[in-house]
């Protein structure tokens, strides 16, 4: 039973801290149709972002700075490069925004160098926030699930209760009616992806200190966010929560579970032949196979459900 809740609760706030990295590239392809391949390069500023303002500031000034300071990032980026290659169509909008993240990524090298830097979690949530059965669960991890979840609040009312969501979700289906009403259209689109790019520099001040802040940070978690926005259906925010947690989740377990696949087969009743290709698959590990498992879900869902568990968009 600790097992159990212990691990559950770490995929619940891993899950969580992917939503917090996905929900930006979620809602500018929902609202602008960009899928942004530089996306978790904003999450790397933000680790960094937050490292250095944290050295100057202190921690908290940082998890308002640093995402403002990708989010201006972000803006800056759609309203000079962009946009002129949006004018071409979505094969140049990839190649842009693919350029973009080794770019971002050799700007860090430059100016940070390559190796990880001591950015830890703050004094204020270094601590034991409860026990079960003797596993100590710590505040940061809850101080992750009351970020994410705050911040899932906070779109949600943005978009569907506020004047600027609904102008936001009027120029991605009307923008000619939009801008016959006297609101910049242009204008609209480049604060979308700068806040797309100020969630995902959000996530990367909560998982910089959570993990490893290093320049390989974007192309780890990039990936992944691209399974989970397949999984959850492209453009699907609600898609996106849902394949979060479960993806974060299953990873949790996955890592934490020491069974050969011959193990569980045996659990069942079911003997294998050793030897040969099928005899060294089977002597494989839940963990050593757990990296693999997000892209096998993906790949099925592709498969029998292209649109993903809430995804509309067909494009």
């Amino acid at each position: 039973m600790e097992f159990f809740l212990v691990s559950l609760l770490n995929g619940i706030s891993y899950g969580l801290l992917l939503f917090m990295l996905t929900s930006g590239l979620t809602i500018v392809f929902s609202l602008m149709g960009v899928l942004n391949f530089a996306h978790a390069s904003f999450y790397m500023l933000g680790a960094y972002f937050a490292y250095q303002t944290s050295r100057w500031l202190g921690f908290w000034p940082a998890l308002v700075i640093a995402p403002v300071l990708v989010g201006a990032a972000g803006m800056a980026v759609e309203r000079f490069g962009l946009r002129t290659a949006h004018r071409f169509g979505h094969v140049a909008e990839l190649l842009f925004t693919f350029g973009l993240a080794y770019l971002i990524e050799e700007a860090v090298h430059l100016i940070w160098g390559r190796s990880s830097l001591d950015y830890r979690v703050p004094p204020d949530l270094d601590g034991t926030l409860f026990t079960i059965y003797g596993t100590a669960y710590p505040v940061f991890r809850g101080f992750m699930l009351l970020v994410a979840l705050a911040m899932l609040v906070s779109i949600w009312l943005t978009l569907t209760r506020t004047r600027v969501g609904l102008v936001i979700q009027a120029s991605l289906t009307h923008p000619q009616t939009v801008e016959a009403l006297g609101h910049n259209v242009p204008r609209v689109f480049t604060l979308v992806f700068g806040g797309g790019a100020a969630l995902a520099g959000l996530a990367g001040v909560i998982g910089g200190a959570a993990f490893v802040t290093e320049p390989g940070m974007a192309a780890t978690v990039g990936p992944m966010v691209f399974v989970i926005v397949v999984v959850g259906g492209m453009g699907s925010l609600g898609g996106a929560f849902i394949a979060s947690l479960a993806i974060g989740i299953i990873q949790t377990f996955s890592v934490a579970l020491d069974y050969s696949f011959a193990d569980l087969l045996a659990r069942v009743g079911f003997m294998h032949a050793p030897g040969g290709v099928l005899g060294e698959f089977m002597k494989l590990t839940i963990a050593q196979a757990a990296p693999v498992i997000p892209y096998l879900l993906m790949v099925l869902m592709l498969i029998f459900r292209p649109k993903g568990l809430m995804g509309t968009r067909a494009d």
